[in-house]
């Protein structure tokens, strides 16, 4: 079982979309980093899955506060949904303004 999860790992990384914007354009785009992320966070490196994208924890922690409201209806569901929207929005866009600005200097 073990062996099992090791090969799809491995060939996991065959198989990542590749970025239209890095390919057309030559620089990364916002979502850039986010499958080797999600590849590492599965891996247990989960100091370089939040190197390699930093909004990865804040994106699922709104999958699954979204995910378990569909079964339980909360209170405030709102407001939570627009904060950690509002949260992964922020955490994204100055991630790549600082990405960018070590790129182009």
């Amino acid at each position: 079982m073990t062996n099992q999860i090791a090969i799809y790992f491995l060939a996991a990384k065959d198989y990542m979309l590749p970025c239209l914007n890095k390919q057309l354009f030559g620089i990364d785009c916002p979502g850039c980093g986010l499958q080797r992320s999600v590849l590492l966070l599965f891996k247990g490196e989960f100091v370089a899955a939040f190197q390699m994208y930093p909004a990865i924890y804040t994106l699922f922690l709104l999958l699954i506060f979204l995910g378990s409201n569909l079964i339980f209806k909360f209170k405030n569901a709102f407001p939570i949904k627009v904060g950690l929207l509002i949260a992964n929005v922020v955490i994204i866009v100055i991630s790549y303004i600082l990405k960018m600005n070590n790129l182009l200097n």
